[in-house]
């Protein structure tokens, strides 16, 4: 089997080179651009697996650059960036980002977030069902299942356990999951979506408090593990 090959378009030469050896050393293979420009023409030529792509280029926004790849490309894109405020991270996932790093960050946990989203990208076209730990989720037969016994989900309930489920390991914001589950209209009723949350980590959490799947990204939304 080839080794993943990951894209880094990032404008400075020492991130670069720190993403190269972790990168290689994860035994993934390495591909680099300094430009928003560079960084297209070789996912155009070549397309890689995954693109860690940086929000500040000396060309053009790196949001910019996102907006451009999601016309065509369909394989993961993690963020990086200096930037930590709200208000750029939600974009940034609304447009498409699978993931958002902040610099400074660990490489061990950027890695694994990889990882994740590769894992993710492959069982979204080859599977219909999900195993994850104690739960058990079949899209075709919208059914869950704890410790092998069937959890009693609504419609609603299940939909919104469905789109989590088939994005795991991703930030999805509220304000996607609202439009894919209700549609343009309800963007913005994010205490709507919370209820929702909550009966659904008391059905499938062991501690509703302190939920191992179901994890809140704080004023962006949620992740599914």
């Amino acid at each position: 089997m080839s080794k993943p090959t990951i894209l880094v378009v990032d404008d400075e030469p020492q991130i670069r080179k720190l993403l190269q050896i972790a990168i290689e050393s994860n035994d993934f293979m390495y591909k680099e651009a300094a430009t928003a420009k560079e960084g297209l023409i070789i996912a155009a030529n070549h397309p890689p697996d995954l693109i860690l792509l940086d929000i500040q280029l000396p060309d053009k926004e790196g949001i910019s650059l996102l907006k451009e790849l999601r016309v065509w490309y369909y394989h993961p894109i993690i963020m990086l960036s200096v930037l930590n405020d709200e208000g750029t991270i939600v974009k940034a996932l609304d447009l498409g980002a699978t993931d958002y790093i902040t610099k400074p960050f660990r490489t061990a946990e950027l890695m694994a977030r990889m990882r994740s989203a590769l894992r993710n990208t492959v069982n979204s076209t080859s599977t219909a069902e999900w195993i994850f730990d104690d739960l058990v989720v079949n899209i075709t037969t919208r059914t869950c299942k704890k410790n092998g016994v069937l959890v009693k989900l609504t419609a609603t309930e299940f939909n919104v356990l469905a789109i989590m489920a088939k994005n795991h390991g991703c930030v999805l914001t509220h304000q996607f999951i609202l439009k894919e589950i209700w549609g343009v209209g309800f963007q913005q009723e994010t205490q709507y979506l919370r209820v929702f949350i909550g009966t659904l980590r008391k059905k499938l959490e062991d501690n509703p408090n302190k939920p191992r799947h179901i994890i809140t990204e704080s004023g962006i939304g949620y992740r599914f593990l």
